[in-house]
């Protein structure tokens, strides 16, 4: 009897999003409620297994050029599924999307992180500050004032323009900032109060099994404006 050729190296099965999770969020979406939910549960439990092994990839994978995350536990970073439907006019009490937010400290950190948001049809990838309390962001507006050059070079990098195009404008004042002229040359983005960038995902690649990839080259493009960002907090 020849010898037992000795085993190859195993091979890591690409990490997905599956379909299946993402059918069970359009399910969701057309029947948002507790008792549909229950029945479903068993469901949700493979979905939600889906997408925690997928942040915990996605977060090694971060962590490679941003060592700030890399001990995050899925767990710290993704948020419940159930809304908070206290101060809400609308009742239904599940999200219909699963999203999860890899920045130091977890999804309770004010510091410039990730965000991922996973939903049929909806899908984007996002990062930096989103609303930051008045000391971090008008620390932020005095490093754009002081290091204009620098901040520039940010936005008119080739992978920044190519994935975002420009810092979103969602949260943008109509009037100066207190202590800046209405003249300043960077006055636009003196008067933004979330600094972000958002990259818009489409189903098809969300499902694609390069998807873990995609995701870690987005990411990698926003981590120069997120180490400015991170620097005029610190």
């Amino acid at each position: 009897m020849p010898d037992a050729k000795p085993e190859g190296p195993k091979t890591v099965p690409f990490i997905m999003i599956q379909k299946s999770t993402f059918d069970f969020l359009s399910k969701l979406k057309k029947n948002n409620s507790k008792e549909w939910f229950d029945k479903n549960r068993a469901e949700y439990e493979i979905a939600k297994t889906n997408h925690k092994e997928f942040i915990n990839e996605l977060i090694q994978s971060i962590g490679k050029f941003d060592p700030s995350v890399k001990s995050l536990e899925p767990k710290n970073c993704i948020f419940r599924i159930n809304r908070d439907i206290r101060f809400s006019n609308d009742k239904t009490p599940y999200k219909v999307n699963m999203g999860a937010s890899i920045a130091p400290g977890g999804k309770k950190s004010i510091t410039a992180g990730y965000y991922l948001h996973l939903q049929p049809g909806a899908s984007f990838i996002a990062g930096g500050m989103w609303q930051p309390p008045a000391p971090e962001l008008n620390a932020i507006r005095q490093e754009i004032d002081y290091n204009p050059d620098e901040f520039k070079k940010l936005i008119n990098n080739k992978d920044f323009k190519k994935f975002f195009g420009k810092l979103s404008e969602e949260d943008k004042v109509k009037t100066t900032p207190k202590g800046y002229d209405k003249t300043h040359p960077e006055i636009e983005f003196l008067k933004l109060k979330s600094f972000l960038m958002v990259h818009d995902l489409s189903d098809k690649i969300v499902l694609s099994k390069d998807f873990l990839t995609q995701c870690t080259e987005i990411c990698k493009a926003m981590f120069p404006m997120m180490q400015f960002l991170r620097k005029a907090c610190d």
